[in-house]
Formats: structure tokens, sequence, C-alpha cells
């Protein structure tokens, strides 16, 4: 197995040219369609499971005093800033894909389009992820790594295929294009769930800069060397605290709390301590996301894993 890094320290910027924001992709809306069957882990409602007994250990592994922190917004260092997606139709032609990991990957081809968003952009040297969804057939496809070749095929570290209609989780022991072999974009904070629908309706994705080498369902791959008990297996998950107070906040942020009350977030990668993901669009509000780091790992717990 492998241990992968996300890129470190990220600063939002309120203040970014025109012509930036303006060659942002459009990732279209979901229009409220649910991804994943309603019983699928990352739509359970976690709000009143119990406090996971060594809760305490494990988040001040996290950092009590670490402030939660928006991954994703409009643009940094003129690249969209999060992790873009793109919907494509059942009849998007696909290309050949090349995979450095190819013994937990799935195979190509992949409906992957021409122009498809990147993960920090063309230039990027961070993780590259590229997330594409069929949406006639509600497939997802994700890569890490992705890098096109001049033929129109890619080539990757890993990638995974999910059916967004199934529970099914990927065989025991295997990554995806993310550490914990989840998908990626169930966990994404999209503008279209935050502004249009007003409601998440599942939990979100995080990263911790220390794991363990364990992981707990719905996860099903560690990156890790450590086996101390106080550090976080991957697929664990944290939940605000319901006593935290979200009335002082923005309305976007209240929507993005009140997930995090209810649905919770998962530990899906190595990467920075309490970095919370979402995909860039240029109408989100960076100084209102940026709020959200008036949230402390103090205001976590860990709820009971499931089993």
């Amino acid at each position: 197995m492998y241990v992968r890094t996300l890129k470190l320290g990220v600063t939002t910027v309120t203040v970014f040219s025109a012509v930036a924001l303006m060659a942002m992709p459009s990732h279209g809306t979901l229009n409220g369609k649910p991804v994943f069957p309603a019983n699928n882990p990352w739509n359970r409602d976690i709000s009143q499971l119990p406090v996971a007994a060594n809760s305490a250990a494990l988040i001040a592994s996290i950092g009590l005093n670490k402030p939660l922190h928006p991954d994703f917004g409009t643009v940094y260092n003129g690249a969209p800033m999060g992790i873009p997606y793109v919907l494509v139709p059942g009849n998007q032609k696909r290309v050949p894909v090349s995979f450095e990991y190819a013994d937990e990957s799935d195979p190509g081809p992949y409906p992957i389009p021409p122009d498809a968003p990147i993960e920090g952009g063309q230039n990027s040297d961070g993780d590259r992820h590229v997330l594409v969804i069929d949406k006639d057939n509600w497939m997802l496809y994700e890569m890490w790594n992705s890098h096109k070749e001049a033929n129109g095929s890619w080539k990757c570290g890993s990638g995974a295929i999910f059916d967004l209609k199934s529970n099914k989780l990927r065989p025991d022991g295997w990554t995806s294009a993310d550490a914990a072999g989840l998908p990626i974009f169930p966990g994404l904070v999209r503008y279209d769930e935050v502004v249009e629908q007003k409601v998440i309706t599942h939990a979100l994705r995080f990263t911790i800069v220390h794991s363990r080498r364990a992981y707990v369902p719905p996860a099903r791959h560690f990156a890790s060397r450590s086996n101390d008990p106080n550090l976080p297996p991957m697929g664990m998950r944290v939940r605000l605290k319901s006593s935290f107070n979200i009335a002082s906040f923005p309305a976007a942020d209240r929507v993005i709390l009140t997930a995090l009350k209810r649905y919770g977030m998962i530990v899906a990668d190595n990467g920075s301590d309490w970095f919370l993901s979402g995909a860039p669009d240029p109408r989100w509000n960076d100084d209102e996301l940026n709020l959200l780091k008036r949230v402390h790992g103090s205001d976590f717990e860990v709820v009971e894993a499931e089993h």
C-alpha cells in the first residue's frame, strides 16, 4: 500500500481577476438528485449515535485548537480552489486510462471529456483528482494523479468506478482515488446544495495529517504505518457538537454546519488537519466561507464506528 499527501496549507483569497473567475469550469447542478441510496452510510443521520469511548484522545490527536479549514472556494493561485467535477451524458466517448496502481484500480476506458477539469489546474503538482459523473447512467468515475496524454488517453495513479445507485463497497483492502478507498464526490461541499437547495443531506470529506494503520466502514483502505490507537483510522466519522451555536454564521455556512451536526464528516485521506473538502465555484463567497475557521477541533466529537 502507499501513503499519499494532499497539498498543504491553502489560504483563502478574496480578491480575484475577472479572467480567472470566468475561466472556472461550470459543473452543473444535480437538482437535488440523491447520490447513493437513502440507506447508504454517506446519507445516514448520525446525530443521535453515541460518542466513541476514545473520542477525546482521537480529537486531540488531530488538534483541539486547530480551525476547521474550508479547502474550497473560488480560485487560489490562478486555479479553481477545491476538487472539481464534471457531468457528462451517457454517450460520452470513453478513452483509455492506465494506472500506476492497476491492481487496486477499476480498468478503463473512462468517459472523460477532453476538457475535464483537474484539481489544482492543468499545471498542478498536487493530487490532480479528476471526477466524472455519467448523469444518464448515474455512474461516478474518479482518478488520482491524473495526466492527459497527447493522444487523448490518460495516465493516473489510481482510479475507481462507483455505481451511484448501489451501496456496493470496493473490495476489502482496496484504495480508490482517495486513500481510504472511498468515493470523493459524495463528500464534497457543493454550491448547488448549499445555495440552491439550501440543504446538505450527506456526510462530508475531510483530511488529517496523522492517521492509523486501520480503517472502519465504509472505508476500505489505510494509509499509515502507525498502530497508535489514539490516531484516527480511515473512515472515522466526527460530528459537530449539538451545543455549538451556529446562529451568528451566514446562511451558507449554517447549511454546512447543520450538515456537520446531522451527518458529520469522514476521514478520507492524509492531508492538512481539519481540511474540509468542497468543489470550486466562482459564485462562492470566500469571506463567508472563511468564517468557518471559527469552528475548532474541540467543537467536534467522534461517533461510534459503523459495522
